[in-house]
């Protein structure tokens, strides 16, 4: 022992620094004392130390100095080596005890996590190398242990971070000795240390139970710190809770659980007992609000920290923390947004947030559906969000129901608060609001007892048909939930005319959740109705409506609404895909056969004749489509005794005699009697779909009862193809094998066709015989009995010879190989008999103008004519281009339609022959009939969807028009198109097309140097929307404005260069007349699109707000990214490119003194409102313009933030007088808040500012109050010459300056009223 410590004291009195060895040799020393409580080793070294005139102090600076200048675990041993020293037996504590060897072990600390990877730095090579030229070579023993030293302590050596155990251990015990209250720096510093430890130290552990032991170890010392001996405990717990912060603000991690369960457990524990450290907690959770991060996932995680402390403090201290979470929401973009994510917490965390005697949640409450309607999108989305989760929250309490409906205004009447905010919401400009507002209106439907406001139902379902596929989700979602929640009429029209006809939508998963909702609000409600215990719902109504059954609500509503012409055809379709997925129930078809006959018993059983009872609408059009899958279900008997009822009912006469009147006087069909034949239709295409199950015998029957009822040609049309469809189907059931069926059916098809030809030429002959026989009679014969009866003979040939054309084309659909030979001609005769040409006047029978006696027959021949065209396709070739003539010559609104569905067919059919005519198909997208534009619309849609058309020539530019369209249904199907469809199809079409449409819309054709177009004058008017009134340029701008939307960054970027460089530029160049209004109005439509905001790339440089919208709406880093490069090449294409082109056009149109000088500077002060700052530089050409700019842009400026305090001020005095407090008339910026000025502050964009617009309005407000008294009292002002006034030397110096004045002037304006403007 003695020959170490000659060394320890050699290594002490000659080095700066003592090597790993004497470090070691050292800290054995000390150990041994302290472990055995004996001083004589102690003695002994003291007394060599002594010996060599070495003290103690030297010792600790020594020690120090190794701390400071060694790598990691030198360093850290010698740390330990202090903190023994300290804890030894009968050590002289207080001088041992130096700030600065303190502080220097903490530093030592901190860089153990620093340098963890490589064991020291550079200081350390150098103090060693030093070390060893200080010694040199003086003995072998001191050589070996720098030997030690350089091998153990090197750089490449891995730290290990068990090593700080002892250390911390022996430094918990030390604060047990020491109180730090009189050196307040080094507890800073220590608080600060042991606090980062568990942070740093995150990456070292892969175990956590000894990371929980690192970290037990840190907060034992923070909790000996809080000891009084250490000071001021307030203080020391703010130095604690600060330097806790950053890990209870990270993502979920150990050192954040640790740092809670800290404060919680710990601090919270003292807190208690103290009211020193109870004062600092309380203020922990603001102090972590204002150091929260701003985005998404970091902000929660925050959030969830800062209310776990709240959770734990009490009641009164949780309470004023919600009190300063509402003030909150009236303060920054900021923490706005964290007060916001705090409100559902709070509700959560805290009981009875909405008792009676409780008014924080009632305040959090007001607060959340304020921010609602924040400036910020993201916040109100967000809003919307924990709005909708507070509710559904809140709603499974049901003792404060009543309380909750009362705070968000919910009652009996629709314009209730949470009404009026989900009305304006759902209709917000960004996308992510509307959806939160969809989430709202889901939560929001049981507070609401499923009375949402009808305007919110017609815009869910706008938002149904979004371009965006969330949206859509999110509206499908809501709409659904609504319906689940109330049976009403409105609700369940506006979910049918919504819902189903999503089917179609190209998102597979929206067309999966549209028939899971089918099923279950549809087919699930309808089922129940035949479920045994459903039996007691269906009761009679009262006395006073005895004629109605009331099944369980909603059912007839919905079976109603089913028979509408928009839903059927989308339920049948998902029928048909329940159907082949095998999802469709027995119970569905028993229900509805159940709804029938307890229909019908009732009927009977109130002593109403049968024959004018009809089953509930919809009944038997569901019924229909479902049987197709479940033919069993369907019993044979129930379907027979209708049939057999129907057949019985005198109902042929009615319908003949109806038609028959409708023909003599134009009226419509009775609703019985179309009531009647919908339900024969449905009932036989039930029996055709359960044919296989019939028994031999009736079918038979049944099949020939079909064949003579349609041989007598007096069936409705809507009747004819169900039996002829019905009788096709028996028969090929019947046959043994297909061969066999085909020719029982072509018998009957034949039989058929001859009759009806038959038919068809008496009626030709009866009605050219009357012409022939009075043709010569002077007066014509017009009165009598005889006219009467020719009348009514001609009446029922005309309905005998119509239902015969009609059944001609449902033959020629069943049977296309019969013969025809007999029929076409006289179909040609009846298509022609308008046409005056030389030609067709020799065909015989041509004399007969059915066009005009009968259009009826003349129209249902062009529709019979187009079903055989698609059987034949060389006759196809002949008679397309005569289709195509009389669409566009036709007045009958009716023909136009059925010939544009059958150019349509004609597409699918022959592709070809029918590209040739796109065009005037086209044209019916301009009809004056709104149903042939619409009918025009979805066809060509549908083709364009499959390929059928191609999006060439003028076809995108003429669909550019059904966007605003007169129809509102029709904007709304072009808004899909667009937005959703041709987005996906074809992304680069409005790109490549914009700048022509300009042109075609505007019906220009001044550009020199490009050809004219080819289609005629006529069309290109129809197709385009000329003018400079406001109505044209709001149309063409939402047109622009449409296709904008539907282009990435890149090509928004371009289209903006297209702009500048073929219209603009063109414009310069002299290539775009000036002198022609189409020219003028395609310049000032191009400077407005370059105006606008759709047209112009952000770079995402926004507020909190703005960044918690992209967050929310899920963009990612690398479309955020490439939108700020896009943004950079736009704004360097608009200082090298655009500005010059500006330049040169400005100087053209002040030339030509041209009014649309004004669009353009108009044009560039938005284009350069975002680069203030660098306007000398962009505009350094024109010195005249750059001033011009500058003005425009000040006075904008200055106008706005006018018009923003005057709106403030307004909004402040309605709000004083509706709280009987009477408004501020003087002085706006004493009668305004603070906070009123902060918001004011904020969006100005200093408080200066405000404060200068304020003095403004409020002067000018003292002058109109003046002004108003002088005209009120009609006080004069005094005679100019009763006024004493300066004499005023002339600028020449020759005296005074002559008062002659004409006096009629001055005396004029003496009496001229001071006129004002209130505004």
């Amino acid at each position: 022992m003695d020959d170490s410590l000659t060394y320890i004291i050699t290594d002490i009195e000659t080095l700066e620094t003592l090597p790993l060895q004497t470090l070691t040799d050292l800290q054995t020393l000390f150990e041994t004392a302290i472990d055995s409580n004996s001083t004589d080793e102690l003695d002994d070294f003291y007394e060599e130390l002594s010996s060599k005139n070495i003290s103690t102090t030297r010792l600790i600076r020594t020690i120090t100095t190794t701390m400071d200048s060694t790598p990691t675990r030198q360093s850290l041993l010698a740390s330990q080596l202090y903190l023994s020293i300290l804890l030894s037996p009968n050590a002289p504590v207080f001088s041992l005890f130096t700030p600065i060897s303190f502080l220097s072990l903490l530093s030592s600390l901190r860089r153990s996590f620093k340098h963890r990877d490589g064991g020291g730095d550079s200081g350390g090579g150098v103090s060693r190398r030093d070390n060893r030229r200080k010694r040199g070579g003086g003995g072998r023993g001191k050589g070996y242990r720098g030997n030690v030293e350089e091998e153990t302590g090197g750089d490449g050596e891995q730290f290990d971070v068990r090593a700080l155990y002892p250390l911390l251990e022996r430094l918990e015990l030390v604060l047990g000795k020491i109180h730090l209250d009189r050196f307040p720096d080094s507890l800073k510093s220590l608080i600060h240390t042991v606090a980062e430890i568990p942070i740093t130290a995150l990456e070292c552990y892969e175990n956590s139970s000894s990371y929980k032991t690192l970290s037990d170890l840190c907060f034992r010392i923070l909790s000996a710190v809080l000891s009084p001996e250490h000071g001021d405990q307030t203080n020391a717990s703010v130095e604690i809770l600060k330097s806790l912060s950053p890990a209870i603000l990270l993502l979920k991690s150990q050192a954040r659980t640790c740092a809670l369960a800290f404060v919680i457990k710990k601090m919270m524990g003292v807190a208690k007992e103290s009211g020193a450290v109870r004062k600092a907690i309380v203020y922990l959770p603001r102090y972590l609000v204002n150091k929260a991060p701003e985005k998404s996932e970091p902000r929660a995680c925050a959030a969830e920290s800062i209310m776990e402390i709240v959770r734990a403090m009490e009641k009164v201290n949780q309470v004023e923390f919600a009190e300063y979470v509402v003030k909150l929401t009236n303060g920054k973009a900021r923490m706005r947004l964290l007060a916001v994510d705090l409100i559902p917490m709070l509700f959560m965390s805290l009981p009875n947030p909405l008792g009676l005697d409780v008014l924080w949640g009632v305040r959090c409450l007001e607060a959340l559906i304020q921010r609602c309607s924040d400036s910020a999108a993201g916040i109100r989305a967000r809003a919307l969000s924990n709005l909708a989760q507070v509710l559904g929250f809140l709603m499974g309490n049901f003792d404060i129901r009543d309380r909750l409906k009362e705070v968000v205004g919910v009652g009996n009447s629709r314009s209730s608060k949470l009404n009026d905010l989900l009305r304006q919401r759902c209709v917000d400009e960004k996308a992510v609001v509307r959806k939160a507002a969809l989430l709202l209106i889901t939560k929001s439907t049981a507070l609401l007892d499923g009375d949402v406001d009808e305007a919110i139902l017609k815009t869910m379902g706008v938002a149904c048909s979004d371009p965006l596929v969330s949206i859509r989700k999110a509206a499908i979602s809501a709409f659904s939930e609504v319906c689940r929640k109330s049976a009403n009429e409105h609700v369940i029209t506006e979910w049918l005319h919504s819902i189903p006809c999503l089917i179609t939508d190209n998102e597979s998963s929206i067309q999966e959740e549209c028939e899971n909702l089918f099923l279950e609000l549809v087919l699930d409600r309808v089922s129940r109705v035949g479920s045994p215990d459903s039996n007691h719902n269906v009761r009679k109504k009262s006395q006073e409506n005895e004629s109605e059954l009331d099944f369980p609500q909603g059912i007839l509503a919905l079976l109603k609404e089913i028979c509408d012409g928009a839903v059927t055809p989308c339920v049948k379709k998902i029928c048909m895909s329940l159907g082949k997925k095998k999802r469709l129930k027995p119970a569905i078809a028993i229900a509805l056969q159940n709804i029938i006959k307890t229909s019908e018993c009732h009927w009977l059983r109130c002593s109403m004749p049968i024959q004018k009872w009809t089953a509930p609408p919809g009944a038997w059009l569901l019924l229909s489509e479902i049987s197709t899958f479940l033919p069993k279900a369907v019993d044979w008997e129930f379907l027979h005794h209708h049939w057999k009822l129907l057949e019985k009912t005198d109902l042929d006469s009615e319908i003949r005699s109806t038609i028959e009147q409708g023909y003599k006087d134009k009226e419509a069909e009775g609703v019985k009697s179309a009531a009647w034949a919908g339900d024969r239709v449905f009932l036989l295409q039930t029996i055709s779909n359960v044919s296989t199950e019939l028994p031999p015998e009736p079918a038979a029957d049944l099949a020939h009862n079909l064949l003579k009822r349609i041989e007598e040609f007096n069936m409705h049309s809507t009747e004819v193809n169900a039996h002829v469809k019905t009788l096709r189907t028996l028969c090929k059931r019947k046959a043994l094998d297909p061969k066999e069926g085909d020719a029982l059916v072509l018998r009957w098809v034949n039989q058929l066709f001859s009759k009806a030809l038959l038919i068809l030429e008496a009626y030709i002959s009866e009605a050219s015989q009357p012409r022939k026989a009075s043709v010569f009679l002077t007066p014509l014969r017009s009165t009598g009995p005889a006219k009467g009866k020719r009348e009514e003979t001609e009446a029922k040939l005309l309905f005998e010879a119509v239902t015969a054309v009609y059944t001609v084309g449902s033959l020629v659909l069943v049977s296309p190989s019969a013969d025809l030979k007999g029929i076409i001609p006289v179909l040609h005769t009846i298509i022609t008999s308008g046409n005056t040409e030389s030609k067709l006047k020799k065909l015989p029978g041509s004399a007969v103008h059915v066009k005009q006696m009968a259009p009826s027959l003349y129209i249902q021949s062009w529709l019979t004519m187009g079903k055989i065209c698609l059987a034949d396709g060389n006759l196809a070739k002949r008679y397309i281009p005569l289709f195509v003539q009389e669409l566009e010559n036709n007045e009958y609104a009716s023909l136009r339609n059925n010939i544009v569905l059958m150019m349509a067919d004609f597409c699918v059919r022959y592709t070809a022959l029918i590209d040739c005519y796109i065009p005037n198909i086209t044209n019916c997208l301009r009809d004056p009939c709104e149903v042939v534009r619409r009918q025009t619309f979805i066809l060509l849609s549908r083709l364009l969807q499959r390929d059928y058309v191609k999006w060439r020539g003028v076809l995108f530019l003429r669909f550019l028009l059904c966007l605003v369209d007169d129809s509102a249904k029709i904007r709304q199907l072009a808004d899909f198109l667009f937005g959703s469809i041709l987005k996906a199809k074809a992304p680069l079409l409005a790109y490549n097309s914009f700048v022509e449409a300009i042109f075609v819309l505007n019906g220009c054709h001044a550009r020199a140097g490009h050809s004219e177009s080819q289609e005629p004058l006529n069309q290109s008017r129809l197709f385009s929307i000329r003018g400079n009134d406001e109505k044209s340029r709001s149309q063409r701008m939402h047109i622009y404005i449409s296709l904008l939307k539907q282009m990435a960054p890149e090509h928004l970027l371009a289209t903006s260069a297209k702009l500048c460089a073929e219209i603009l530029a063109a414009t310069s160049d002299g290539l775009l007349n000036l002198d022609d209004v189409t020219g003028q109005s395609v310049l000032q439509d191009a400077l407005q699109i370059l105006a606008s905001k759709e047209i112009r790339i952000q770079s995402n440089r926004g507020s909190a707000g703005d960044t918690t919208e992209m967050d929310e709406d899920g963009g990612d880093d690398a479309a955020a990214a490439r939108r700020k490069v896009v943004a950079q090449v736009a704004k360097k294409s608009l200082i090298q490119n655009a500005i010059p082109i500006f330049i040169e056009l400005k100087r053209l149109l002040e030339s030509k003194n041209s009014p649309l000088t004004g669009c353009l500077m108009e044009c560039l002060r938005v284009l350069l409102k975002d680069y203030k700052n660098e306007i000398d530089d962009i505009l350094v050409a024109d010195k005249q313009l750059q001033k011009e700019l500058i003005y425009d842009i000040q006075k904008y400026e200055a106008l706005k933030a006018k018009s923003t305090v005057t709106e403030a001020v307004a909004t402040m005095n309605r709000t004083a007088s509706n709280n009987f407090a009477s408004p501020p008339t003087r002085g706006y910026a004493s009668g305004m808040t603070k906070q009123a000025q902060s918001k004011l502050a904020e969006q100005l964009g200093s408080v200066a500012r405000v404060t200068s617009v304020i003095r403004d309005v409020a002067a000018e407000e003292t002058v109109r109050s003046v002004l108003r008294e002088v005209n009120r009292t009609g006080i004069t002002s005094p005679m100019l010459n009763s006024i004493s006034r300066p004499k005023l030397k002339s600028c020449m110096g020759e005296g005074t300056i002559s008062r002659e004045r004409p006096k009629n002037v001055l005396e004029s304006l003496r009496r001229q009223a001071f006129d004002f403007v209130d505004e």
